[in-house]
């Protein structure tokens, strides 16, 4: 608060009052601190606004306009207060979200759905798209990211624990062999995807493996499909892939290999921090996502 603003708010108070020792018992203040603020806004404007005795306060003919006009902006100033306090239980106007296809397609557009649902008067966007895009230029409320932020402009919130998973149908393991070190990894068949694709993969304790991709995208759901196909490893989210890893469709190679957590991030721009349709959307997907997360998750993972 502007020390000009608390002066005029003290001066408010006084007259409200009717004592400098009212208003100072108002704003828990000391009578001297009231007394000095309500001196410093005369000096400033340069005109008396009180006409103080021992027993009594009154406004001068330039104290009444200056109350007047006072009193009708610091009600304008609780009114504006009291309007955003009202609707911070409820979202409203357009949410404009990007996200993977892959993630999206599983996850994020039903649960949107809900969101939406639990707020008729709020209108989604979703936009999908495996590589990174501008949130801001875009114009984009709110991104889901897996992994870590890079853009220190934006404000990133964790909502979700992610594990990451090299996989590969049972038919193409079969026919290669199943690896069984790290190092077995880039005799492999590989499938890479993003933006430029990954065929660097970091395990949590430091190691590293370089694979060669013959089959490259910049979209992970494709990759996903090569996979099932039978066409090599793939590393993938385990929430993209978890329902074919339980009906077997796809097998988790080198599971004590842990790969280098990637959690879920809710991420948007400062301007968006205090837009009550942000703040309850990540509230509501973290709370789903959490409740949702595979059995394997645990807090080690991230």
């Amino acid at each position: 608060m502007s020390d000009n603003f608390l002066d005029m708010l003290v001066f408010v108070r006084v007259v409200q009052a009717g004592s400098l020792s009212g208003a100072a018992r108002d704003l828990n203040f000391s009578l001297t601190v009231v007394s000095r603020k309500l001196s410093r806004l005369e000096d400033r404007l340069g005109v008396r606004l009180v006409n103080r005795t021992t027993r009594s306060l009154s406004l001068t003919e330039e104290g009444a306009r200056f109350y007047e006009r006072c009193s009708k902006i610091l009600t304008e100033i609780d009114d504006a207060e009291t309007e955003a306090t009202s609707g911070r239980d409820t979202a409203s106007g357009l949410l404009k979200v990007t996200a993977t296809y892959a993630f999206s397609r599983r996850w994020l557009a039903p649960l949107l759905h809900e969101f939406r649902e639990a707020h008729p008067d709020l209108t989604i966007h979703l936009d999908t798209e495996d590589g990174l895009v501008n949130i801001v230029e875009g114009g984009y409320d709110l991104a889901i990211r897996f992994g870590a932020l890079s853009d220190s402009s934006l404000i990133a919130r964790q909502i979700a624990p992610n594990r990451r998973v090299i996989c590969a149908s049972p038919a193409y393991l079969d026919r290669r062999s199943r690896p069984e070190t790290i190092d077995d990894l880039p005799a492999h068949e590989v499938i890479a995807f993003g933006e430029p694709p990954s065929t660097h993969w970091t395990f949590a304790d430091g190691r590293s493996a370089n694979v060669t991709a013959r089959l490259t995208t910049n979209n992970g759901e494709l990759a996903h499909r090569w996979a099932l196909s039978g066409a090599g490893l793939v590393l993938k989210s385990i929430w993209d892939v978890k329902d074919d890893i339980d009906s077997g469709a796809l097998e988790i190679v080198l599971p004590e290999a842990k790969l280098a957590a990637a959690p879920i991030h809710a991420v948007f721009p400062h301007s968006r921090l205090a837009a009550a349709k942000v703040r309850l959307c990540i509230d509501f997907l973290s709370q789903r996502l959490r409740k949702a997360s595979p059995a394997d998750l645990s807090a080690d993972h991230g």
